[in-house]
């Protein structure tokens, strides 16, 4: 069995799980590190899925505050409705008593054997003919430089001020630096970079912090890297939305995600 990509763990409560922050799972400056969305939502899903034991469905995050290294990320499970095939559950994800994470989600499966895709991958370079994309606060350490994001259309990092994307569309190839499985939590994780797009739109150094992450899952199939079509439908008001498509190396769509997003415009390294 490949590891979590983070450091959940169970307690003798089954709907009880913790997760210790490290600067591993965080992002931000180095002096001012804080988790990453995607961790939280990810973390949830893998804590529901070992309270009932079923894949997730559907997740949806609700980001309220921060959690901050050393600090430890308290999860707990509730599970209203159990069916013969589908659990409705929820994780509040919390730091002593403060919140800082809701997660709501179904879980299941039932017997079926259709399984059709109508939505195509589009036509890319694979990813070692991509260029290597950089994030902009990349500096070896944080979340960001376990990751490894090859750029198929579009502007990630710091090049993209001056030349914004008439479609509003950012393609990305995106894998963990390790031997860590594509799982629901790891697309938890990748999807979360929807932000990314915000910049690559509008032609700044631009993105923003995430207000939620819906992710639904399709199929999940072996691969080692994950294609993420993202597409920025809007800015307004301060406010951006976008949305995501993940597909496997072979083209299985294996999930889709939505977030809307508080816009920043970042002008040095300082600037969150």
């Amino acid at each position: 069995m490949q590891p979590l990509f983070f450091d959940l763990r169970a307690t003798h409560n089954p709907h009880r799980w913790y997760l210790p922050l490290t600067p591993d799972v965080c992002v931000g400056r180095q002096d001012d590190l804080f988790m990453f969305g995607g961790i939280g939502l990810a973390s949830a899903i893998a804590a529901m899925e070992g309270t009932t034991g079923r894949p997730v469905i559907w997740a949806t995050a609700q980001y309220l505050s921060y959690a901050k290294p050393p600090s430890v990320v308290d999860l707990d499970v509730w599970v209203p409705t159990a069916g013969k095939y589908n659990s409705q559950a929820r994780v509040i994800s919390h730091v002593g008593d403060k919140e800082i994470v809701t997660v709501n989600a179904a879980l299941g499966s039932r017997p079926s054997e259709i399984s059709q895709q109508w939505l195509a991958m589009p036509e890319v370079p694979p990813p070692q003919d991509c260029e290597p994309g950089e994030h902009w606060r990349q500096a070896g350490y944080g979340l960001h430089s376990r990751m490894e994001i090859r750029v198929a259309k579009g502007r990630y990092g710091f090049d993209r001020a001056g030349a914004p994307e008439p479609d509003g569309r950012l393609l990305l190839w995106i894998k963990p630096i390790g031997d860590f499985a594509i799982d629901a939590p790891m697309l938890a994780i990748i999807a979360d970079h929807v932000p990314s797009g915000i910049g690559n739109a509008l032609g700044k150094n631009a993105g923003g912090n995430s207000l939620d992450n819906t992710l639904r899952i399709r199929r999940i199939v072996p691969t080692e890297w994950v294609l993420c079509d993202i597409r920025i439908l809007g800015v307004h008001g301060g406010f951006g939305h976008g949305a995501m498509y993940l597909f496997a190396e072979d083209g299985e769509l294996m999930a889709t995600a939505s977030q809307s997003v508080i816009v920043r415009v970042r002008e040095t390294l300082e600037d969150r």
